[in-house]
């Protein structure tokens, strides 16, 4: 962790240092965290290097583009990476509607619609995770347009760095048909979606364990099998 003066200074709130403090009082976790997420990351890429190039090579027998989908998103402290994601929507799709996805979307391709159902299009953010911009388990990224819209509370998910899933990823796997009859799918996700998701993830913090953590991934794979 950082220290409180080494923060950005719009992190620098009384909202974020109740949050600070607790995971202060878990700097041993956090570094059991760190090593499970670069130990566990490496060998999933070693065993999944087959199913990651099959994976590719449909996706690009599917549809026309590039494998990967390249965003930029934020990450702990306000950094600003670049997530790898298997690309599940038509080449150019945020040119030509919103940065959310409703449930029928239409620019989603055949092969993203599978991947999407069994969060297949996660797996190349394993390298995200050895490079320390992700976490297996914490807040799911934002692009900076809803980063925009965090109130002070909400900046202390910020402490840590995104994750590949959440109790808040868990409870809203289906955020897609949330959205589906919004005539405007950003204003519903920054006033009433991403509100109640962040609920979940401020929790998480107060609650945080290295052991919590393997519960919710085991979790998050129980929820993708039902």
């Amino acid at each position: 962790m950082k220290k409180w003066n080494e923060l950005p200074l719009d992190m620098q709130v009384e909202e974020v240092k109740k949050y600070y403090k607790i995971l202060e009082k878990h700097k041993g976790g956090l570094v059991a965290k760190r090593i499970f997420d670069v130990v566990v990351a490496a060998i999933l890429l070693v065993l999944l290097s087959p199913v990651l190039l099959i994976l590719s090579v449909l996706i690009k027998l599917d549809s026309k583009g590039p494998v990967l989908f390249r965003q930029v998103r934020v990450t702990a402290y306000g950094k600003k990476f670049r997530i790898c994601k298997f690309r599940t929507m038509v080449e150019n799709a945020e040119k030509i509607g919103t940065q959310v996805t409703t449930k029928g979307d239409m620019r989603v391709t055949r092969m993203g619609k599978l991947l999407r159902g069994c969060r297949l299009d996660e797996l190349p953010q394993l390298f995200n995770i050895l490079t320390g911009d992700m976490t297996f388990v914490g807040t799911r990224p934002e692009v900076e347009k809803y980063v925009a819209h965090y109130t002070n509370e909400m900046k202390a998910t910020l402490l840590l760095p995104a994750g590949v899933t959440s109790r808040a990823s868990i409870e809203y796997k289906d955020e897609e048909k949330l959205l589906e009859d919004a005539k405007n799918a950003d204003e519903v996700y920054i006033h009433q979606v991403l509100p109640e998701k962040m609920k979940y993830n401020l929790k998480a913090i107060e609650k945080f364990s290295f052991f919590e953590d393997i519960k919710t991934m085991f979790a998050t794979v129980a929820a993708v099998i039902k």
